[in-house]
């Protein structure tokens, strides 16, 4: 076979990392007189980087991620009492492998929601189903919609490794509709051992207030801490800073 004839079949059988490289890695072993089992090996190896790297990118993409935030880019010194530490080590994902959950709970403009992509970018990463979501928007899109829609919703919300909810509770009050969905997932959920990671600026024992119902609150809570990581973040808005930044720029710019 050619060349030409070889590539041809490499990308009839879906190898392209391979193929992609191929011309370069005769060239390199012809230089260097490399056997031919280290140039398999590492023509291999460029097939295996190009399908990780295609599995994470498609991950990223069905995860509902605007942003590939980390927490090394994170200023930790603006809010130093933060629980540094315990957001690294929910960045392990371990407690995506053991389903369990992660809450985090604060003040407005903390980091909670940066740290909270953060985690569910690292698992896109990892090629884990990941699935985000602005809590309380799309809640109210579930209230509206159709069944046939709420039933994907449910499907959608149920089957991936990891569940970010995100400001949870922003609009203090979720229609009775989404109520009832957020209790049905995170029963459905604790029962499979599938993960949830929830960030609100309410603390839990107003919950059931913004749900109109007690008990119902007690049931997503109870399912929700029995394996858990919950973390405070207390301390100033990273936003207001920002916004006091620009408007310091502006002021000496005018």
């Amino acid at each position: 076979m050619t060349l030409i004839e070889i590539d041809r079949a490499l990308r009839q059988l879906r190898l392209s990392g391979f193929a992609d490289t191929l011309n370069t890695r005769i060239m390199q072993a012809q230089a260097a007189q490399q056997p031919f089992v280290e140039t398999l090996a590492a023509l291999l190896q460029d097939e295996l980087d190009r399908r990780r790297t295609s599995q994470t990118e498609r991950c990223y993409k069905r995860s509902g991620l605007d942003e590939r935030p980390t927490l090394v880019d994170f200023d930790w010194q603006f809010n130093p009492k933060l629980p540094r530490a315990a957001c690294f080590e929910l960045l392990t994902l371990k407690f995506v492998a053991e389903g369990a959950n992660a809450l985090i709970v604060g003040k407005p403009g903390t980091g909670k929601s940066h740290t909270v992509k953060a985690l569910a970018y690292q698992a896109t990463l990892q090629g884990l189903h990941v699935r985000y979501v602005e809590a309380d928007t799309a809640l109210a899109q579930y209230a509206l919609a159709t069944t046939q829609e709420q039933a994907e919703l449910v499907k959608s919300w149920s089957e991936p490794d990891l569940l970010v909810l995100d400001d949870l509770f922003l609009a203090r009050r979720i229609p009775e509709a989404a109520a009832e969905l957020l209790q049905a997932v995170v029963h459905r959920r604790y029962k499979l051992r599938r993960s949830i990671a929830i960030t609100s600026n309410r603390v839990v024992t107003d919950w059931g207030k913004y749900l109109k119902d007690a008990t119902m609150a007690t049931t997503i809570l109870d399912r929700l801490m029995h394996r858990c990581s919950m973390l405070e973040f207390e301390g100033k808005s990273y936003r207001l800073k920002e916004a006091a930044s620009r408007l310091a720029i502006n002021l000496e710019t005018s």
